[in-house]
């Protein structure tokens, strides 16, 4: 199975950074890959939200509408969006690094029959919004943090 991923370190308390992934109402003022179409639907185990998805900045979105696997408050959030022939998973992890830094990692594991002919087309762009998405929230959980001291 293919796995695509995207690690940075934050400069802010591992329950600050799971507060600013949690909060997706104020996700469109800082997440540019992951949007919320669903304001009226948390972040639960078990029940599903809508997402749309921009790989590439001025590309159409991709609306899915993924069921949340798992919550493990300020360690892991686990999201699943399966279409016939395909199967993506989102991990988004939290490891305390202590001296209030925290290390941000988010894994997509794709899989299924449609997946090796979809994965040449969406790989770089695919990787590149992971990416995206993980230094957009270093720079928004970093200022936030500094406005809370």
């Amino acid at each position: 199975m293919p796995t695509l991923y995207a690690k940075t370190e934050i400069n802010a308390p591992r329950s600050h950074v799971w507060q600013v992934l949690m909060d997706k109402h104020q996700w469109f003022r800082w997440n540019t890959f992951f949007y919320d179409l669903s304001p009226d639907r948390p972040f639960r185990q078990g029940k599903t939200v809508r997402l749309s998805i921009k790989r590439v900045m001025g590309e159409e979105e991709t609306q899915i509408e993924p069921l949340v696997t798992l919550v493990q408050p300020s360690v892991c959030l686990s999201l699943r969006y399966t279409a016939p022939g395909f199967r993506s998973e989102h991990w988004f992890e939290l490891q305390d690094l202590g001296g209030d830094r925290t290390q941000y990692l988010h894994r997509e594991t794709l899989s299924g029959t449609l997946t090796t002919l979809l994965l040449p087309f969406i790989r770089r762009d695919e990787q590149s919004g992971l990416r995206r998405m993980a230094q957009e929230l270093k720079r928004y959980a970093e200022q936030g943090e500094k406005a809370r001291v």
